[in-house]
């Protein structure tokens, strides 16, 4: 949290990678415990609610890998960097809500859906608008599915309140895209900093700088905002009204689809064992 300046109340990080967690400074304690959410609290002792889905960003790889091997079959060699950028960008060319698409990138149990075994899934009906864009939203959007239902716990049934999320990890290489989804996800504004990759190492020396630098009585959030991270270089993405209905859309589909996944995880026989 220091590592990426989200020590202020009402300000919060979101890490993204092969799982996803958000952490959310609050202004009070939650009324009551969730088995969803963690609780934690910042260095200086603000209580912080964390929500962290098992499975993010592996379904979306295996997908582009395959991508990757339909373009090698036909003679194209094609750059990993632009093939992400490339699938991305399409994305934003979608269907608000995904087309009517949708999957889970389960590769393992989820805590938060009740899940408890991992069947990476892809489901649409025949009325679905099946195209690239819609796909690639939709596995975009499934990423942060889980997280969107333990982070519904602190905004609606909490009315947690917050100003800003920043947002780090590969995902987020491509520019905007990462930003716009976890935005419509979260409806708040997600910004990337250049600094958000320096990871705890670096958050620890900031705090052992905190301790020998801090003027009488300078708050660690302020000391983190003026001193050091008032030169780093950061781009906001605000939520779009449009893509934020769409992902209402999309979470509502699969909460109910969550039977389906379940239909899977007992059923479908993992390498001829039950």
């Amino acid at each position: 949290m220091v590592a990426t300046n989200s020590v202020r109340k009402r300000t919060g990080n979101i890490s993204v990678g092969t799982s996803v967690f958000a952490m959310i400074v609050l202004e009070k304690e939650l009324s009551k415990v969730y088995p969803e959410i963690d609780m934690v609290t910042t260095p200086d002792g603000s209580p912080v609610g964390m929500v962290h889905a098992n499975n993010c960003s592996s379904d979306i790889n295996a997908w582009l890998g395959l991508f990757r091997e339909f373009s090698e079959a036909m003679g194209y060699e094609v750059d990993t960097g632009k093939l992400f950028s490339v699938m991305f960008n399409k994305a934003l060319e979608a269907d608000p809500d995904g087309g009517g698409l949708l999957s889970y990138g389960y590769y393992s149990g989820e805590n938060i859906t009740g899940i408890d075994k991992g069947r990476p899934l892809f489901v649409r009906s025949p009325e679905s608008n099946f195209n690239l864009a819609n796909f690639m939203r939709t596995h975009l959007f499934t990423a942060f599915g889980a997280l969107k239902l333990g982070m519904d716990i602190l905004t609606k049934n909490e009315h947690v309140a917050i100003d800003s999320i920043l947002a780090h990890g590969g995902l987020f290489k491509t520019p905007v895209v990462g930003q716009r989804i976890v935005a419509a996800a979260m409806n708040v504004p997600v910004s990337v900093m250049s600094t958000a990759g320096e990871g705890g190492a670096w958050g620890m020396a900031l705090l052992a700088s905190y301790m020998i630098n801090k003027d009488q009585q300078e708050s660690l959030d302020v000391f983190l905002e003026q001193k050091v991270f008032s030169d780093v270089q950061g781009e906001e993405v605000a939520p779009d009204a449009s893509d934020v209905k769409g992902f209402e859309a999309f979470i509502e589909r699969y909460r109910k689809g969550l039977a389906i996944e379940q239909a899977a995880v007992d059923h479908l026989v993992e390498n001829g064992r039950d």
